[in-house]
């Protein structure tokens, strides 16, 4: 069977984002670049952060500007996981970036020492 290949939902214009391309570059590492705002992932994709045990306020990017604009600091905690879910594959600048999939495997941000332990 065919290892399963990584997927980065990025965007290009984040900082971070570019060190995790760089880093999985610099390691070698396969994988399929998805522009996070064009195409965010979706609500099942999410779920399954959720499943590999990403807590939900993980998710968010509480520091951007869709975060702050939609006030979800106030709205969160009394949102339900569906209604979180659904703000986020609707707007891809809402998800914690870069996010990473690989089967199982779903990483938010970019933790060098956290990436090179799990990929």
């Amino acid at each position: 069977m065919k290892p399963m290949k990584l997927t980065i939902y990025q965007y290009p214009n984040c900082s971070t984002c570019r060190k995790a391309l760089k880093w999985l570059d610099a390691q070698s590492i396969p994988y399929d670049s998805v522009h996070i705002v064009d195409k965010p992932p979706s609500q099942k994709l999410l779920k399954s952060a959720l499943t590999a045990g990403v807590p939900l306020k993980k998710l968010f990017n509480t520091s951007g500007e869709s975060y702050k604009a939609g006030n979800f600091k106030d709205k969160l905690p009394t949102m339900t996981e569906a209604e979180a879910i659904k703000a986020l594959a609707a707007d891809g600048k809402l998800i914690k970036r870069p996010f990473v999939v690989k089967g199982d495997l779903v990483l938010t941000g970019f933790d060098e020492a956290s990436w090179k332990a799990s990929l």
